[in-house]
């Protein structure tokens, strides 16, 4: 503990400073409900590229979590001020496109998009039940010009899906690169799956809800899936501990009204079993969780979620100055409601939130905000209005 006290004063007096000075908030709605072409916009992905672009990533839906869906994008090349029109990355007719999660090799500049895609006529509850037209596959395609244009998808089934399971997802969210020890430049894209569970009760059937990650050790010639982390986690992000440990962050279906974690000590090849974190409050939603790196010599890692025990409402930003061991300073974003969430570090050093939010239910933007690391400690919520 006495190694994080300097690290703890220095954001009690940045409190001090900052409290009356007016935070410097940059907010764009980047979708809408019943703007645009498509009758709804969901699930948050964004990255920067080694160029410094912001790539914005949601789905383009005509109903709900299946049916007609198609992978969107756009582009900023202005740290978030101002953006392209929307791009289609991939439109498989009536067919679902889904769960965006992308991750940028720092090492080749490419961009990967990964994605899970069903027929478009089956519901999750069919395809856990594997009474499916077809199951629901993992894919993957890139671009090398900086998100202008996109390869072909292509499906991943035969190398990163048990042919036993049934539903699957990737992220939503994003991926990462391992930065430092043995591991160091592997791809990790996190993603889930329904499995066979006698004492399982998913979909009125004998299923559970586990984790696992996709990851690459070529820069993506190739791409190989980890072992299973169970019972009931889906929807979950990743992020590297100081010493090269990877935390899995997940959303859980345990009846612990907290997030659920845990370890991988080989790069993400095998996990730990389940804990649950308890100062991060859980209600059964997903959820986004940033690693900025060294700040004043700690380890500072950002967590994201609508922070209720039920409903989705209040998102709220925490900050872990300990290889997320504890979290603090928790930093309200918008008190009404609120559900999914994607974080950046941008190019200029500033912070991005790609969240979806509204006035009566989540779902009736998806907003882009940017402000600086400081604004975490001042008086009130990020948001006040939706603009």
């Amino acid at each position: 503990m006495k190694k994080n006290l300097p690290f703890i004063l220095i954001l009690v007096l940045l409190s001090l400073i900052y409290n009356d000075v007016k935070a410097e908030i940059n907010s764009t709605i980047l979708w809408e409900r019943g703007t645009g072409e498509y009758n709804n916009y969901r699930i948050p992905a964004i990255v920067v590229t080694t160029k410094g672009t912001l790539l914005a990533f949601c789905e383009g839906r005509e109903a709900g979590d299946t049916g007609d869906i198609d992978l969107l994008l756009k582009r900023s090349e202005d740290n978030g001020l101002t953006w392209s029109k929307e791009q289609i990355i991939w439109d498989d007719m009536d067919n679902t496109c889904g769960n965006p999660c992308p991750v940028v090799d720092e090492v080749t500049g490419r961009i990967w998009l990964f994605t899970s895609w069903n027929n478009g006529k089956d519901g999750e509850k069919a395809i856990i039940n594997k009474t499916s037209i077809s199951p629901r596959l993992p894919y993957v395609c890139y671009s090398d010009d900086d998100g202008k244009t996109w390869s072909v998808p292509e499906s991943l089934d035969k190398t990163c899906r048990d042919s036993s399971w049934g539903w699957y997802a990737t992220g939503p969210g994003v991926g990462i690169q391992v930065k430092n020890g043995e591991y160091k430049g592997r791809l990790v894209i996190p993603a889930n799956h329904s499995y066979d569970d006698p004492d399982g009760n998913i979909a009125n059937g004998p299923y559970g809800y586990g984790a696992h990650v996709i990851y690459s050790d070529d820069n993506g010639k190739t791409w190989q899936m980890s072992e299973s982390i169970k019972p009931g986690c889906n929807e979950s992000q990743v992020t590297e501990l100081s010493d090269g440990t990877l935390l899995m962050n997940m959303r859980s279906y345990n009846s612990k009204q907290a997030r659920a974690v845990s370890y991988s000590k080989d790069g993400g090849a095998t996990w730990s079993d389940i804990e649950h974190d308890y100062q991060l409050v859980e209600s059964v939603c997903q959820a986004s969780i940033l690693n900025l790196g060294d700040v004043q010599g700690n380890p500072v890692h950002l967590f994201l979620n609508p922070a209720v025990p039920h409903g989705r409402d209040h998102l709220t930003l925490k900050v872990s100055s300990n290889d997320c061991q504890t979290w603090s300073n928790g930093k309200l974003v918008w008190e009404g409601p609120a559900a999914y969430s994607c974080m950046v570090k941008l190019a200029n050093g500033k912070i991005g939130l790609f969240v979806e939010v509204g006035e009566k239910r989540p779902y009736e933007k998806m907003l882009f905000v940017s402000f600086d690391w400081k604004d975490i400690f001042t008086l009130g919520a990020i948001l006040h209005e939706l603009q």
